[in-house]
């Protein structure tokens, strides 16, 4: 069965087959190189992935909200109401949709009338590759369509469900995933400037190779992690640069000037942090350079350099993603592999030859089970494109 029919047979088994139900889909993504770039002003280059969630929904003709997750069955039917959006109350998996309907309010995009939702994702749970994000767009969609929020373009969806998780769940996340999953274009990456919102497609064009996605099966859980520490360590460390630099971020740092300044940051642990945020920014707009110059190799060099930098400098790597990045580097045919997402586990990003796939799978499934005492799991990526209603039946 497709994700579309798991969601829509969800819908009809907890909610009845009558009315006017509708289909939509939004993407996840995996983030080439960028990482924690986002909320310091720097640039990333994401890409949305065929992998996504699914959602079933139909207004109601009262003020119910309620919600059904295929992937979560045993949690049964979550009931709440247009009167209970209680910002940082916790709630599970709903908190997500609950805080993108709070959010249009916030807009001044009230809804009169609740809805029912059965959602399927299947992007794997913890993995890294923005199943909340997914979730998110994939809500805002649904409003936008049901109530007929035509003002509200896909990159609204985006800032829409940014606010949402950082003020109502309580995720302090940058705007990368939300954007990235908003404004999907198959077989492109985004190459976008955090500070500004303006952005670039960059196609995506490896002929001969694919893009492999390992997961750690570590699952992580951002809002519970030290995530939200390292924003604050970046904003000490940019307080301090301030003292003598007119700087507002540290995306808008060069090495040079970083260099030249940083004794100014006091903490050796928050200087490490800046390093990483303005080190990881050039490599950024370097790896971009040399894709457009179709320099694969030197794309793969950055992406090697930056899970390097998240496992010293930014410390959000795992010993899990370590083992799986550092082995891969040793097999002919990898370009380059990395941590990718926000860290504490989930999965890495690794471009392969073709002729190298069989060989990386291999390689690593051994290697990692006999060092960490289970086993990864292995996907090859399409790029897809951004959020839509599925009018197909």
């Amino acid at each position: 069965m497709t994700g579309q029919q798991t969601a829509l047979q969800a819908f009809r088994q907890q909610f009845g087959d009558s009315g006017d139900i509708r289909l939509f889909f939004a993407p996840g993504r995996v983030n080439l190189i960028g990482e924690h770039t986002d909320y310091n002003g720097g640039h990333v280059f994401p890409c949305a992935i065929t992998l996504g969630t699914y959602a079933a929904a139909r207004k109601r003709s009262d003020r119910k909200l309620r919600f059904f997750s295929a992937n979560f069955p045993e949690t049964g039917v979550r009931e709440t109401s247009l009167d209970e959006l209680n910002p940082l109350e916790k709630c599970g998996w709903i908190g997500y949709p609950k805080g993108v309907v709070w959010a249009f309010a916030e807009r001044g995009c009230r809804l009169d009338r609740g809805f029912d939702m059965a959602i399927y994702g299947d992007i794997p749970n913890g993995s890294g590759l923005s199943s909340s994000a997914s979730l998110e767009v994939l809500t805002g969609l649904v409003l936008r369509s049901l109530y007929g929020f035509e003002e509200i373009t896909n990159q609204d969806l985006a800032l829409i469900g940014q606010k949402s998780e950082n003020e109502y769940n309580g995720m302090h996340c940058g705007i990368m995933d939300q954007f990235a999953s908003a404004m999907g274009m198959e077989n492109h990456a985004i190459f976008l400037d955090c500070s500004t919102l303006q952005y670039t497609y960059a196609p995506i064009e490896l002929q001969g190779m694919k893009l492999q996605v390992t997961n750690t099966n570590k699952k992580h859980s951002l809002v519970d992690s030290e995530y939200n520490l390292r924003r604050e360590q970046c904003a000490e460390a940019l307080k301090d640069l301030q003292q003598e630099l007119p700087v507002h971020a540290l995306g808008e740092l060069s090495i040079e000037q970083y260099e030249t300044y940083k004794s100014l940051i006091r903490d050796e642990v928050c200087r490490r942090r800046a390093k990483h945020a303005v080190y990881e920014n050039q490599r950024t707009i370097q790896a971009v350079e040399a894709l457009q110059a179709r320099d694969l190799q030197k794309f793969g060099r950055l992406m090697n350099e930056s899970h390097v930098s998240l496992r010293d400098d930014y410390e959000t790597s795992c010993p899990e993603a370590d083992i799986l990045a550092e082995e891969a580097w040793k097999i002919p045919g990898v370009i380059g592999s990395r941590i990718t997402g926000g860290g504490f586990g989930g999965c890495t990003v690794s471009i392969v030859r073709d002729e190298a796939v069989e060989e990386f799978i291999s390689t690593l499934s051994g290697i990692y089970r006999e060092k960490v005492g289970f086993d990864a799991s292995f996907y090859s990526l399409g790029i897809g494109g951004g959020p839509r209603e599925i009018t197909e039946t």
